[in-house]
């Protein structure tokens, strides 16, 4: 027979539900448009007692936020099995897991605002697009990257976010071809820095080397094919 007694949370058990209660809000609205009242309710606690874990509503935002960049950080992780072109669209896959989860929080997040635009949070920014490069780099198998590598990595994951970005604001085309696309869009660029440079001509060989027929590189090569002749 249960008391209907609440448990007592101990503080560091609190402040990580008051961050999950915060994350869950983001992902419907922006962080600017998410009040502490909404948040202590949600919490089923007090305004003033979500004030005595976190000093201020910023320090809340960045706290839910650091932990949603750990998330995303996380989506970059990939064994080394299998062909790039199939580890890349898999990562694509888990990104846009994450795009479509926190909607409005990945936007504000990445686009900026009053209430997540704090050199801390630029920073977290920051440290998710350092993961994803190094990331990729490990699955090129290069330590020091020429500097058409690096522009190379660089440009492609800008381009990742922007495409995010744009796909939240109506979802017009469907997620798998973006994703697909995307892994494309690699491969492309990978392509023009090797027309100019015999580093990566070599390293577009060694990507291009254990794809199989059915890859998402191989599919590129074939549709480019289609559309020259």
């Amino acid at each position: 027979m249960t008391t209907g007694v609440r448990r007592r949370m101990g503080v560091e058990e609190r402040r990580q539900q008051l961050i999950g209660v915060a994350l869950e809000l983001f992902a419907r609205r922006s962080p600017d448009e998410v009040s502490i009242d909404e948040i202590a309710a949600a919490a089923g606690i007090s305004r003033p007692l979500v004030y005595h874990y976190f000093p201020g509503k910023l320090s809340l935002y960045e706290a839910a936020l650091q932990r949603a960049a750990h998330d995303l950080a996380s989506r970059f992780e990939e064994p080394h099995e299998g062909s790039l072109g199939g580890r890349l669209l898999r990562v694509m896959r888990r990104f846009f897991d994450f795009v479509d989860e926190h909607g409005p929080g990945f936007s504000a997040l990445m686009r900026g605002g009053p209430a997540v635009g704090s050199s801390a949070t630029n920073a977290l920014i920051d440290s998710v697009r350092q993961v994803a490069y190094e990331q990729i780099l490990s699955h090129l198998r290069v330590t020091d990257p020429p500097a058409r590598l690096e522009l190379l990595v660089r440009s492609w994951i800008s381009l990742v976010e922007s495409t995010a970005l744009i796909w939240l604001d109506g979802r017009r085309i469907p997620r798998a071809e973006l994703e697909t696309q995307l892994v494309h869009s690699f491969a492309a660029l990978a392509a023009v820095g090797a027309a100019y440079d015999e580093e990566m001509t070599a390293l577009l060989r060694h990507m291009l080397k254990d794809e199989p027929n059915d890859g998402p590189f191989t599919d590129l090569a074939a549709r480019l094919i289609v559309l020259a002749s």
